[in-house]
């Protein structure tokens, strides 16, 4: 039923296409190249329009023809980055076009001052402090003609811009609203507001318009709520209604993927993105990420030199560069290049996070706090630079700091384990084990990827005397590891085979004890004590020559513990 609506309302590919024809030349005329970008490559990956099916040129007003010199004259300063140089060629102009790009100079123009003081007397760390002068001024005007009611679509996307810049962020919500109601077709105003969603109930809030780009910008949405199941089920439905070359779509899978560790879904797209275009450098950060955690060195080297080659000044070539560092432990000059990344970007989301990250590794705990803290202005959705900022405060040695940063980490990330194994281990330094244990058990349950949390879980059961619980749990841990044939570190396998052995022979189960003693004696550091066991197993049975059947006559009695943990079958898993 859904997907027959969805094909109704992209039933006309043609309509759509003459449409982002469109408001790809709107956009160019006005300088906003990404919207014009995002709008040419969906356009793209459509079928060509015949020539008498191509979208007719928009009036021609005569504010329009009155100002077309000065608008031409200035367009052409503002594309070469003159932008006071344009502003003043336009000033007094009437048109809506005249003025959009006159008030648009001058944003870039204070924009512009701002990054370069920013650069000359700062570092990265302190970008914060400086300020774009012009925003007041530019607020003050816009401000007036939205009251006359006398904005247009782009010019209430830059009032937009500006109100969130000043930290305005109900009223900038309520703007870029409103201009999307008067210009549909303009994604950077969708992109502006989908930076200010911060959670589902918002989203759901909004009153947005009746038009196919709103699935786009609602699969957006959800893959930046960690909604990943809606917003690959979005961007499958929006394929099969005729944007499979899209790659666009095709990288917005790819990141989906990544969100939800999808290591090897998430590569195979991002090869595939880079044989369809092989010169595009938008997202290769995130696949270098990937890269990074899979320790894909000469991948991640290849990638690195072929966006140097392409354009080594972009912000995602400069932090491919550092992770590539970063995963040859030379962290400074990863730091480095991530700096060099926020020098160009200083609202570059991921470069913070990065930097974040690097100065943990050199132990500089402060300006990794500083980092994440910057991340986390620019996204308060960011939950690497939340688990950062918990991660930091625990070397610190502040659980309570810990626990609220963790705690946040967790709402953006409710079923990722490793933010609720973080969380259990705070809630244990604080002496609150009932919590601790519910984060571990939740761990376990949502599919503990780091294979920690039921070794966490047996070893607090065992530290409060539940020797039962702790049995169960490292039943499970064991079960769980070989199961799935991964290859943890001896010592944790080997510790929860010794307390087994400990318990099963405390349970005059000398069978299952007998059995995990000799597991035991596969690893190094528990084979003395596996020896031993099996010695006191020996001398046990030596002494009692009991029938079998009796031995598990002693369970029934008062001391015995009311649950009883099943005896483990190790026949079958092979350490």
């Amino acid at each position: 039923m859904k997907m027959a609506a969805l094909c109704a309302e992209f039933g006309d590919l043609a309509q759509i296409k003459k449409q982002l024809i469109s408001v790809i030349s709107l956009c160019k005329e006005r300088g906003l190249l990404h919207s014009a970008k995002w709008a040419s490559e969906l356009a793209f990956s459509l079928d060509p329009l015949p020539k008498d099916k191509l979208p007719a040129s928009p009036p021609f007003t005569e504010e329009d023809a009155q100002d077309l010199d000065a608008l031409t004259l200035a367009k052409s300063y503002f594309d070469l980055k003159e932008y006071d140089r344009a502003a003043y060629f336009l000033k007094g102009c009437c048109s809506q076009k005249a003025y959009f790009l006159y008030m648009y100079s001058r944003y870039l123009s204070g924009e512009k001052k701002k990054d370069d003081e920013t650069v000359d007397s700062l570092g990265p760390l302190e970008k914060g402090q400086v300020r774009n002068e012009a925003l007041r001024e530019l607020r003050v005007e816009l401000s007036k003609k939205h009251i006359a009611g006398e904005l247009d679509g782009f010019t209430l996307y830059l009032y937009g811009v500006v109100l969130r810049k000043l930290d305005l962020l109900k009223e900038a919500v309520e703007v870029f609203v409103e201009a999307i109601h008067a210009l549909p077709l303009h994604w950077g105003a969708w992109l502006e507001l989908s930076n200010l969603v911060t959670n589902i109930e918002m989203l759901k809030s909004l009153s947005l318009p009746d038009c196919w780009i709103k699935d786009f910008f609602m699969a957006h949405m959800y893959t930046e709520l960690q909604m990943i199941k809606e917003a690959l089920q979005k961007y499958q439905n929006l394929m099969e209604a005729g944007f499979s070359k899209s790659t666009y779509i095709i990288s917005q899978i790819a990141v989906a993927y990544h969100n939800i560790r999808d290591i090897d879904q998430a590569l195979a797209l991002f090869n595939e993105l880079r044989e369809q275009d092989p010169f595009r450098i938008d997202n290769m950060d995130t696949f270098s990420n990937l890269l990074y955690v899979k320790s894909m060195k000469p991948e991640l080297s290849y990638l690195a030199h072929n966006l140097v080659e392409i354009d080594k000044y972009r912000v995602e070539t400069c932090c491919v560069i550092g992770n590539y560092y970063s995963l040859r432990s030379q962290h400074e000059k990863a730091a480095l290049y991530f700096q060099r990344a926020l020098k160009l970007n200083p609202r570059c989301l991921g470069a913070w996070t990065l930097m974040g990250h690097e100065y943990m590794e050199m132990k500089n705990t402060s300006a990794a706090i500083q980092a994440y803290r910057h991340a986390i202005e620019v996204n308060k959705r960011d939950y690497r630079a939340w688990y950062g900022l918990g991660q930091t405060y625990e070397i610190l040695k502040m659980p309570f700091y810990c626990l609220y940063y963790y705690r946040k980490a967790h709402q953006l990330r409710p079923n990722d384990s490793r933010m609720l194994v973080a969380l259990g281990e705070s809630y244990e330094k604080l002496s609150q084990q009932l919590e601790a244990k519910k984060c571990y058990w939740r761990a376990y349950s949502v599919g503990d990827v780091e294979k920690m949390a039921l070794l966490k879980l047996a070893k607090l059961h065992e530290q409060l005397n539940e020797y039962d619980d702790a049995a169960q749990c490292y039943m499970l841990y064991i079960q769980d590891i070989f199961s799935c044939g991964e290859q943890l570190e001896h010592a944790e396998v080997s510790t929860a085979l010794r307390y087994l052995g400990q318990y099963y022979f405390k349970n005059k189960l000398y069978d299952e004890a007998s059995l995990c003693a000799q597991r035991c004696c596969d690893y190094n550091d528990a084979r003395e004590e596996g020896k031993a066991l099996l010695r006191q197993i020996s001398l046990v049975r030596d002494q009692i020559e009991t029938p079998s059947a009796d031995l598990f006559a002693p369970l029934s009695n008062n001391n015995t513990p009311v649950r009883r943990v099943s005896p483990l079958n190790l026949i079958s898993f092979t350490p």
